[in-house]
């Protein structure tokens, strides 16, 4: 892995969180992902699952964790399973983590390689009367794929079908949601990666550049401070594309005049960071393009504040709702009777803004948590207000992550720039 060693207090931190919520004379099986196929030998590259990663820091295939609060022995507590290395791997692919390695990394003392995983474990699920089992229960989960964790599943519900099962998504939605010291590190450090990239690209994007070439300058950038990469699918849209929310061609050419939106992150050591900036690719915003931007900004500033231990996501949509409503009033794309006449479930702001304002972030992009549950201290957000008006071949949206704390919040990408006359002066074309 590009980054450093993680502090394994992190990893110990979370298992306990996650003993904690257990029943008794319970244990609790999680397993890595899988390397998915592309054609022929080829692989994609290993991206661990976010929930093994969360309770043992391990970043490579192959890997199964245990943990069984009341076993018998009281010594298995945790055992964790990984690739057996040798010299043949090592070759071929680079080692792996020795046993010894993998306690380090994790803080897990009993650890076995994984094809012993049937031997070793046998007594013990004999022992356990209630068996948690992990699963993507993400609300906005839509890729049907069969994962090794649903194929594992499958198996011991087949092989123990008189256990009985429980449901570790709850739990870990809980736990995930509320991020520790070291987790808020990891981030900030994937927010000032993300500056770096952005910073770059401030005197670079100019009438001509083509959406690829900006690509290619922030995965240099991240790359070469020790991020893996993108946090997620990078979108570079110019012109016309800036109104179209998933746009990730990123094949157009700059024109002068246009506005160029993106929303480009970098992630580390897993976790994810989550930008968007709006740029003039001449250097200047028109009045228009700027009196949009403040637009969004002003909301964007005024939602941050919102997030506060106790807030509900309910009261916070209905705000932010009725802000966009006011601005696009003023900005002259919506008129006075089309609110008054507007269907509640489907108010007249929706026409131009038309996604949520904010998402939990921290493994996962769009990470897990309860959105009908309040908002509570370390839990981070991102706030993402956009206007978007088609016929206009104008798209803006502005994204900071926000930490909520005990007090207020704290904007994690408060050092990148925002404000429409920093942006000009940067980019000083």
């Amino acid at each position: 892995m590009k980054y450093d060693r993680i502090d394994n207090a992190l990893f110990i931190e979370n298992r306990i969180k996650f003993r904690n919520r257990m029943k008794p004379n319970a244990m609790a099986v999680f397993v890595s992902n899988d390397i998915m196929p592309t054609n022929a030998d080829g692989a994609m590259g290993f991206r661990q699952n976010s929930d093994v990663f969360y309770l043992s820091g391990i970043d490579q295939e192959d890997t199964i964790l245990v943990l069984f609060p009341d076993v018998k022995d009281n010594r298995h507590k945790e055992i964790l399973f990984v690739k057996e290395t040798s010299e043949l791997i090592a070759i071929w692919e680079g080692a792996k983590l020795n046993k010894a390695e993998a306690a380090a990394v994790s803080g897990v003392e009993h650890i076995y390689w994984h094809h012993e995983f049937d031997k070793v474990m046998k007594p013990f699920f004999m022992q356990a009367e209630h068996i948690y089992l992990n699963s993507n229960e993400h609300t906005r989960r839509y890729i049907d794929a069969e994962t090794a964790q649903d194929r594992f599943n499958k198996q011991i519900m087949t092989r123990f079908p008189l256990h009985h099962y429980e449901r570790s998504a709850p739990i870990l939605h809980h736990i995930r949601s509320i991020k520790s010291t070291y987790e808020i590190d990891l981030i900030q450090k994937a927010c000032d990666i993300t500056e770096m990239g952005f910073r770059r690209l401030l005197k670079f994007i100019k009438p001509g550049v083509w959406e690829y070439e900006i690509e290619a300058e922030l995965i240099h950038e991240f790359v070469r401070n020790r991020s893996q990469g993108f946090a997620y699918g990078p979108i570079i849209a110019s012109g016309g594309s800036s109104c179209v929310l998933h746009y990730v061609e990123n094949n157009k050419q700059c024109k002068e005049g246009d506005i160029i939106l993106l929303d480009v992150a970098a992630e580390y050591a897993n976790y994810a960071s989550d930008l968007t900036r709006c740029l003039p690719v001449s250097g200047k915003f028109t009045k228009r393009q700027r009196d949009v931007y403040n637009a969004v900004l002003k909301i964007k500033n005024e939602a941050t504040r919102l997030l506060v231990p106790g807030q509900t996501f309910d009261k916070y949509n209905k705000a932010v709702g009725n802000m966009m409503t006011e601005a696009l009033l003023q900005l002259g794309l919506l008129k006075s009777e089309e609110v008054k006449n507007q269907n509640p479930a489907w108010p007249a702001y929706k026409k131009y803004f038309m996604h949520g304002t904010s998402h939990f972030l921290g493994l996962d992009v769009h990470d897990v948590g309860f959105f009908h549950e309040p908002m509570q201290a370390g839990m981070v957000f991102t706030v993402e207000p956009g206007i978007y008006i088609p016929e206009e071949n104008l798209g803006i949206r502005l994204e900071n992550n926000v930490l909520i704390t005990t007090n207020g919040q704290m904007d994690l990408m408060k050092n990148i720039p925002i404000e429409a006359e920093e942006i000009e002066a940067l980019m000083g074309i």
